[in-house]
């Protein structure tokens, strides 16, 4: 992928769920089409930049653990805490250790800020056609949205709302029943590979990539820097 295009389209197979493409004034522009009723957003690396509050609350954590913070900083995105901690933590420390990065996350949450074009991809989208799927708690998700300006949605899938976080589609299945949308109308917008296996697990009809942290072997079907280039129709996303 091209990391210089501010839209890449990426090579699938051709079904009824191919991103459509079309030119538009003489073909000097390509407008992709993600068809879809419904679009359900990752917060933390798609709407919200919370990435120096990660990195300074996951830091401190790992060495109140006496961890080293390089091996437990590529396994926070796109994962609930619980779900981290466990990994590094023994089961009878574990309570204390979530206590503790979710105070120190809350703590560094004002200094989120919005991804650019966000707000106003929010503003164009109706009110219930659109919701939030976020491996955070729901305290932190309001927090860091609060802190860039955004307005919560009416429908915040937060980690205390599912048993099973990312890449189980759970959290997805639960937002598209909430807002009564088909998964295979809604479009997924997510920044790290655990949120598109979610995606795909849920069989939403596309998943848009955002953001330069990579993807990995987990590729969205279209991927763009920012929000700034996508908008909405009454046919979807659509992708300048």
């Amino acid at each position: 992928m091209a990391s210089h295009d501010r839209f890449a389209r990426l090579d699938r197979p051709v079904d009824e769920h191919t991103p459509e493409l079309r030119s538009t004034t003489g073909g000097a522009r390509t407008v992709t089409l993600l068809r879809c009723t419904a679009v359900l957003f990752d917060c933390d690396g798609v709407l919200v930049d919370s990435d120096t509050a990660v990195v300074r609350s996951w830091t401190r954590w790992a060495h109140e653990m006496n961890l080293d913070p390089e091996e437990v900083l590529p396994t926070v995105y796109g994962r609930r805490s619980v779900d981290t901690v466990a990994q590094f933590v023994s089961p009878s420390k574990r309570p204390a250790a979530v206590e503790l990065i979710d105070a120190l996350e809350i703590e560094d949450a004002a200094t989120a800020t919005a991804i650019p074009g966000a707000a106003e991809l929010l503003a164009a989208i109706p009110a219930g056609r659109w919701a939030t799927v976020t491996s955070a708690s729901r305290d932190l998700a309001h927090a860091r949205l609060s802190a860039a300006g955004l307005t919560a949605p009416e429908v915040l899938v937060t980690a205390g709302d599912v048993r099973h976080g990312k890449p189980h589609p759970e959290g997805y299945l639960a937002a598209a029943q909430r807002i009564g949308v088909p998964a295979d109308q809604c479009v997924v917008v997510e920044d790290a590979p655990a949120g598109i296996r979610a995606a795909r697990a849920a069989r939403v009809g596309h998943v848009l990539g955002v953001g330069s942290r990579g993807f990995g072997e987990h590729q969205p079907d279209a991927a763009v820097p920012d929000l700034r280039s996508v908008g909405w129709t009454c046919a979807g996303l659509e992708i300048q």
